[in-house]
């Protein structure tokens, strides 16, 4: 078990490297490589009844509305395997995390996995640390022999597969107000069985070769 070290001064493209070489792995059942992102939710009711469509006349909506607090959706996606997993939470702190890898973890797809590489991005709950403050030291553990972190650079979240897929749930199943957490959940569960259903995939484009072109800045010239 290992992980990659949070960001610091000159890491900035050994790191991306990484996470663009990790892409390239082949599909391996004992080593599924797994993205992670999470994203708040704002729930919102409407403020006064909206006008339904009619004839020649579209739906009515008006632009006030009513908070309702937030809850945190999570993305978890294993690219190779076209398959995804959303929860949606009240919170996202790092128990929660926490309580989301180990479902991930103990996950009945991943019954044969050895390792379990997550990419995720940069927050501070991403942390095998934050194992210990939601379990038992020796549950802690055994998680944590089961995880092989890898971070997205700072600044640089667009790396991460699982963000995407926030997107398109987002424009797909989550663009109009929704009041309460048990709805935005059934639509998300509903959007990724969906999916799953249908083997969408992800055509990732983007490689280290392109990284040298695009960000040549990152990359300094050594002159011998």
């Amino acid at each position: 078990m290992w992980c990659i070290p949070p960001e610091q001064d000159g890491q900035f493209v050994a790191r991306m490297e990484h996470v663009l070489e990790v892409y390239r792995w082949p599909k391996d059942p004992r080593r599924p490589v797994v993205c992670m992102d999470e994203q708040p939710y704002q729930l919102v009711s409407e403020s006064r009844q909206s006008i339904p469509m009619g004839k020649g006349q579209p739906k009515r909506i008006d632009h006030e509305y009513v908070r309702e607090g937030t809850c945190a959706v999570w993305m978890f996606v294993e690219p190779l395997g076209c398959w995804r997993d959303v929860q949606v939470t009240p919170r996202r702190t790092m128990v929660d995390w926490a309580k989301q890898v180990r479902r991930i973890v103990d996950h009945p797809r991943h019954a044969k996995a050895e390792l379990i590489t997550l990419v995720c991005d940069n927050l501070n709950t991403h942390d095998l640390g934050s194992l210990y403050e939601a379990f038992e030291p020796a549950e802690a553990m055994r998680l944590a022999r089961k995880l092989e972190l890898v971070f997205t650079p700072k600044h640089g979240s667009w790396l991460n597969m699982a963000e995407p897929e926030l997107s398109v749930l987002t424009r797909q199943s989550l663009g109009d107000r929704i009041s309460c957490v048990d709805e935005v959940a059934t639509r998300a569960t509903a959007w990724a069985a969906e999916r799953n259903a249908k083997q969408v995939g992800i055509d990732w484009q983007f490689t280290t070769e392109d990284a040298r072109i695009k960000l040549m800045k990152l990359y300094p010239n050594v002159k011998t």
